[in-house]
């Protein structure tokens, strides 16, 4: 009786959450501060000239490159689903996964140009793909099935992955706007260093042992199999970009379209094959079917909320007003606003969940309401582009503005996507579903690697509203299906 009772206590021992989510929430928490300090300044780092310690790129290609490199970022979790699944299990692979963004941002450090710059490229793909999908599987497996404290977890995990990014911004982007970008970069690799320390240290204490082994372990003939389909892929890819070499049509523009292509038809590959896999359950097969229009949402949220650290980055950095009584404000400063109001809405969304229980609206209908409420954000930023025009350098709280509507979307989805994620996922494909929510945001900014062609201060009015009532419109479509869709997820709520 002693053992249970203390159990139960440690159980409640985090904020009445379980303790292991203290470690993973910590972990979460460095590991955002490396990468959003180093995605506040890389746009500024590639497209200022040499002069200004930057690389030179024009604007237009700097900014898909951003769309497209945070697409492979979450693309990457497609590989870190598989080999936790399979291989590793999700606590080695978090800690690989750290190791080669650690790697990463110390290339950026390094003042070695473009060539830092695309290695340091590689090892944060690979480094965010292998540890990001798995510490949000774990969270999900610190809470029994039924427990309501689930939704409240992980919007606290959310809460330590903002605090970071709240952080980093102000630190990272002063030192690297104001001092050196290198210098800048040196602080995201101590970041992931911090972080590495608090998984090792606490992973010991209070994360579970079968987080050590892989859910699903290669069966024998699988690494054969495996083997077969990886080279067929590189070989595949090979073969494109030869023909594409030979056609003169090899360029970085191309390549970029290649890769959007690629990260597009990705998910749909990885739906046919949870929904056609025998280790799936007829039940586990009508949640994920019930899951694909919660993806899509998903996606379309994410290519608005991710054009922050781009279309938004470039409105603040030519169009606002960032002279504060003689002190120019770093325009990086501004990817500060989206942790800022996580932070400040997630204390009101936790309560809200809590005191709701199960009188709360389901997770279908909170994503509508997102859908709708991210497509607001954009309709605002027709406001002063109307008034002024797109040559007028505007108030900063127009920004503000922005991004206080989209996180409130922001609170509607992105946890309680994580969440749904976890209850969804067939047993035989836990990291691998997780997975898929990453799949979204990688879907959305493949999307954005695209359509950010066409923003110009010309079309910015066409360009935020086509895009803020394309995102209403299926926000509201979303709330007349979700009764079908509750019905297929199977007494998931």
């Amino acid at each position: 009786m002693e053992n249970k009772v203390k159990q139960k206590d440690y159980d409640k021992a985090f904020f009445g959450q379980p303790q292991g989510l203290s470690t993973l929430f910590f972990t979460e928490m460095w590991e955002r501060f490396s990468y959003y300090g180093m995605k506040a300044i890389l746009l500024y780092y590639m497209y200022f000239s040499i002069a200004k310690g930057g690389l030179g790129i024009d604007k237009t290609t700097a900014a898909s490159i951003m769309a497209i490199y945070g697409s492979l970022v979450y693309l990457s979790s497609v590989l870190g689903g598989f080999l936790s699944d399979r291989i590793w299990g999700s606590r080695r692979t978090v800690f690989y996964g750290g190791v080669l963004i650690m790697f990463g941002h110390i290339c950026l450090a390094l003042p070695f140009g473009k060539v830092a710059l695309f290695l340091s490229i590689v090892l944060i793909i690979l480094g965010t793909g292998l540890l990001k999908p798995n510490v949000s599987e774990m969270v999900g497996t610190l809470y029994a099935p039924g427990d309501l404290r689930r939704d409240s977890g992980f919007t606290i995990f959310v809460f330590g992955i903002n605090l970071g990014s709240l952080v980093a911004p102000l630190l990272v982007g002063f030192v690297g706007q104001h001092i050196n970008f290198h210098f800048g970069f040196s602080l995201a690799a101590i970041g992931m260093f911090f972080g590495l320390v608090q998984y090792l240290m606490g992973g010991r204490k209070f994360l579970s042992k079968d987080s050590l082994y892989p859910n699903n372990p290669l069966e024998p003939g699988d690494a054969k199999r495996l083997s077969i389909y990886t080279i067929t892929g590189i070989v595949g890819f090979a073969l494109i970009l030869l023909l594409m070499f030979v056609m003169n049509a090899l360029t970085l523009t191309n390549f970029i379209s290649l890769l959007s292509i690629i990260v597009i038809v990705t998910p749909i590959v990885y739906f046919v094959i949870m929904l056609t896999s025998k280790k799936v359950t007829k039940e586990e097969r009508s949640r994920v079917w019930s899951y694909v229009p919660l993806f899509i949402a998903a996606a379309i949220f994410w290519a608005i909320e991710e054009q922050g650290a781009v279309v938004l980055a470039l409105f603040a950095g030519d169009q606002t007003q960032n002279n504060l009584g003689g002190f120019m404000i770093p325009a990086s400063w501004y990817q500060s606003l989206n942790p800022l109001f996580i932070l400040l809405y997630t204390p009101i969304f936790a309560i809200l969940w809590t005191k709701l229980g199960k009188k709360q609206p389901s997770s279908p209908m909170k994503f509508a309401y997102g859908l709708v409420i991210a497509g607001l954000s954009y309709l605002l930023m027709v406001v002063p582009v109307s008034m002024f025009g797109a040559h007028v350098r505007v108030s900063p709280l127009w920004l503000v503005g922005s991004w206080a509507i989209i996180e409130i979307a922001e609170l509607l989805i992105s946890p309680i996507g994580l969440s749904v994620t976890t209850k969804l996922a067939p047993r035989a494909f836990q990291s691998s579903m997780m997975s898929m929510w990453f799949l979204a945001d990688s879907a959305g900014q493949a999307v954005n690697s695209q359509i950010i062609k066409f923003y110009t201060p010309e079309t910015e009015i066409q360009y935020f509203a086509a895009i803020g009532l394309f995102s209403i419109l299926f926000g509201i479509v979303l709330a007349f299906c979700v009764k079908p869709i509750k019905r297929l997820m199977a007494g998931v709520d």
